[in-house]
């Protein structure tokens, strides 16, 4: 199923998250796993491992809720770490609070202007259509030890596809394609824009090449089903939709387009 750009354009900041020790409810009450998480901790409670494995269990099971008092819980010892309010920022793009995430970004830049932060801020901000993103871009480029000018080029085609400007969206995922053609962020969003344009047929190529880049890559294969659809093309729509759900069966996009095609995921 789809992720959160943020969350799939950088790779996971270890979250130094510590649990609530003195949590008031029983502990028959609490799940198993998270008791034993939770006794680890105990034990352990330097281990930043076992403060990141109680997050993920959280977080696992979409409770961001109960990760982010987790974190809240921290951050009121350990204000002045900017690893924390990274972390924060996660959680709440997670659970859907655009605003929240966008504070403690920049509360953990004010802490530490670290590049990986200045993308993740700027990556929000393009997705809400918010021209900062392109100040974040270029802040990015004109900083070389940053070494983060591909993301920053992202970062300007998101802005453009989100505002409108599919066709200069489009002219920079290509920039990004140049500097790594690996990069299946970029095809899948060039691809999107192609296809917001009608431009199936340019999609469609797109996401072969990106699909041949990495075979189970399936968003590729899931919009490669959308643009076939668009060509009236529904035989092979139904193949690529089967493609993106054998390569991650709990993608319900893909399931409900097939649905309503008439086929059984």
């Amino acid at each position: 199923m789809f992720k959160s750009i943020i969350y799939i354009l950088l790779p996971a900041t270890f979250l130094v998250i510590s649990c609530n020790n003195n949590d008031s409810k029983g502990t028959e009450s609490i799940p198993a796993t998270e008791q034993t998480i939770r006794n680890q901790i105990k034990q352990y409670p330097d281990s930043l491992e076992l403060h990141n494995k109680l997050v993920d269990y959280f977080a696992s099971n979409n409770d961001y809720g109960a990760a982010l008092k987790e974190t809240n819980i921290v951050i009121k010892k350990d204000s002045s770490n900017p690893t924390l309010w990274d972390a924060k920022a996660r959680l709440l793009f997670l659970n859907g609070d655009t605003t929240g995430a966008i504070d403690a970004l920049n509360r953990a830049i004010e802490i530490f202007p670290d590049p990986q932060y200045i993308i993740s801020l700027g990556t929000i901000y393009a997705q809400t259509n918010n021209p900062l993103a392109l100040a974040m871009a270029d802040a990015l480029l004109n900083a070389p030890r940053a070494n983060a000018a591909l993301q920053a080029l992202f970062i300007k085609g998101l802005y453009y596809s989100y505002s409108g400007d599919k066709a200069q969206a489009v002219s920079f995922f290509d920039k990004c394609l140049t500097t790594d053609y690996t990069f299946l962020d970029a095809y899948r969003e060039k691809a999107i824009a192609l296809y917001e344009m009608a431009k199936y047929e340019e999609a469609l190529k797109v996401l072969e090449t990106a699909t041949t880049v990495q075979k189970t890559y399936e968003e590729g294969w899931y919009w490669m089903g959308k643009c076939y659809q668009k060509l009236n093309k529904n035989k092979e729509a139904i193949e690529s939709y089967r493609m993106a759900l054998q390569f991650d069966p709990e993608f319900i996009e893909a399931k409900d387009a097939l649905g309503k095609l008439g086929v059984k995921g």
